[in-house]
């Protein structure tokens, strides 16, 4: 399975699922984020997290400002909001590589910003906003064994 739609009611669903999500990623596993401002990406980032073993003790939020935020759990995991990233060359000065390509999972919030650095094999989430609380939620498998991994999920995800 290459491609999976699902629906949302609201902000507690997509939490739910953002949890569910992390607790069945791996280690390498790029999730990119796709959406408008205020369609949910950092809600479902923060269920990610959660699903990831990060104790709700700490507040998972978006790094706008700082880039990249690291949150420890099962896996190392590696928030990237890329909305401010004026150019390219800001990226030699952030840790990205080691985000992108290390020993956990990265998230990132406006993906399009990589350009030609985004990685091919990765799970592309786009959200739509549908209504005030509801979105429909597209995950996209860009690989082999991701498109077979998806097919895993669907049974938990739906």
């Amino acid at each position: 399975m290459k491609h999976l739609t699902l629906s949302s009611a609201n902000e507690d669903y997509s939490c739910e699922l953002g949890r569910r999500i992390g607790a069945m990623l791996a280690t390498g596993d790029i999730l990119a984020l796709w959406g408008e401002l205020g369609a949910g990406k950092t809600l479902l980032a923060r269920g990610i997290a959660r699903g990831l073993g990060v104790p709700s003790s700490i507040p998972v939020t978006s790094p706008t400002f700082t880039f990249i935020n690291e949150y420890h759990g099962r896996l190392h995991l590696y928030h990237l909001d890329l909305y401010r990233l004026g150019d390219w060359d800001e990226l030699d000065t952030l840790p990205w590589r080691e985000a992108l390509y290390g020993t956990g999972v990265a998230i990132i919030e406006w993906p399009d910003r990589l350009g030609p650095y985004l990685p091919e094999e990765r799970f592309d989430v786009r959200i739509t906003i549908t209504g005030d609380a509801s979105r429909s939620i597209d995950i996209i498998a860009h690989g082999d064994l991701l498109s077979e991994r998806l097919a895993a999920w669907s049974g938990k995800l739906a």
